[in-house]
């Protein structure tokens, strides 16, 4: 079976996710998002952005409802058995939550506390209102999985570790096919094409690349330039392995670089590095962005800067790679050794039509930070 990791492994993920149900004393959990599937028995599909959940009793009894075309995926890529697997019919007015009750039912926790995730991209408004119409006592739980995967394990890192060395590729890639006169989907081809030619994975969400005006942007759009002879290309991406991220940001000068430029880029350097000075185990998320906010704003470049600096990384589904929690001001949240996080130094500066960005991801460790990406951070120009 193509499992990413040994039983030992999933067996571990199991325990503590039965331990933390107790913990919080539910009589079982429904998790709705991908992620949570992921991670605790390897369960690899699109297929959350319809109707499926995951079942979780308190005394560690896994159950899946889905529909029938994920039946296969299943069993090809979970550790779950088929008396683990249940299928919801498609038909005119079918109600899956109908379904998920009467599987509760038979395993005989209906009429005890039951948590569910609802902060998640696999469980829509309209789904969410009516498994709540059939189940109107559940209990939101949605940062207990979540929780248990934000430190990463020694087979996870390495996880984490490959999907760096796609980014890095991929990043080879661009530098490559960047010039002036370049078209943008030869540069794009070239890094995706990059990550899959590694033996790695559609990324969470589309690369974003943007030349001109449109590297102001942070999100992708659909279009495509040629590069003019002086211009600028920003660009966000994560290798992804194994569902595993690890992303990157990087704004290319194309020609010489205006001093305005250079001082953003002097800026943005200066800012990760304090960035990654700033994260601790045990120290809180709002100290990173603060470190990013202080350099910024010291360099006159508040009103460029966002508002958050960066976020966590780690096995995820569109529609985006971003595995909170997220770097913003005043976050308390504690730093752990065994977390991988994005850091992303962004300045837009729409009067003068200039971006720069700096970005890579690190893996705190006891003494502060490792740095997952073999590029270091100078300057781009092609």
């Amino acid at each position: 079976m193509p499992h990413h990791f040994d039983d030992n492994e999933y067996a571990a993920r199991l325990a503590s996710a039965k331990a933390a149900v107790n913990d919080a004393e539910l009589d079982a959990l429904l998790m709705f998002a991908p992620e949570s599937h992921y991670w605790i028995c390897g369960y690899d599909t699109f297929g959350f952005a319809l109707f499926q959940c995951l079942v979780l009793t308190a005394d560690g009894q896994l159950h899946l409802l889905t529909r029938t075309p994920d039946l296969r995926q299943a069993q090809y890529t979970s550790t779950l058995s088929d008396d683990q697997i249940h299928i919801w019919a498609d038909y005119e007015g079918c109600n899956p939550a109908n379904d998920l009750k009467g599987l509760l039912t038979s395993l005989g926790v209906t009429g005890g506390r039951i948590g569910f995730e609802s902060q998640t991209a696999g469980l829509t408004d309209f789904e969410g209102q009516r498994l709540r119409a059939v189940l109107p006592d559940l209990i939101d739980s949605s940062g207990l999985i979540r929780g248990l995967r934000r430190v990463k394990s020694v087979a996870e890192i390495d996880m984490h570790r490959r999907a760096a060395a796609l980014s890095d590729d991929a990043l080879d890639a661009a530098l490559e096919t960047t010039h002036a006169g370049a078209f943008e989907g030869d540069i794009l081809a070239a890094m995706q094409g990059a990550v899959f030619k590694g033996g790695g994975d559609y990324a969470g969400n589309e690369f974003i690349l943007g030349s001109g005006t449109g590297a102001l942007l942070c999100r992708y759009y659909s279009g495509r330039r040629h590069l003019d002879a002086s211009d600028q290309l920003t660009l966000e991406w994560s290798g992804a392995y194994a569902r595993y991220h690890a992303a990157m940001m990087r704004t290319i000068v194309v020609g010489k670089p205006v001093a305005a430029q250079q001082k953003m880029f002097a800026a943005a350097h200066e800012a990760i590095e304090a960035c990654e000075a700033a994260i601790r185990p045990g120290a809180p998320m709002g100290d990173v962005f603060d470190a990013h906010a202080r350099v910024f704003d010291a360099h006159g470049f508040h009103d460029s800067r966002l508002k958050a600096c960066g976020y966590g990384m780690g096995a995820v589904y569109n529609p985006i790679w971003v595995d909170f929690p997220m770097f913003y001001e005043g976050n308390p949240l504690e730093m752990q050794v065994g977390q991988v996080f994005f850091l992303h130094m962004i300045l837009m500066d729409s009067a003068a039509g200039l971006a720069m960005t700096l970005g890579h991801s690190v893996l705190v460790t006891d003494t502060g930070v490792e740095r997952l990406s073999r590029h270091g951070l100078d300057m781009l120009q092609c």
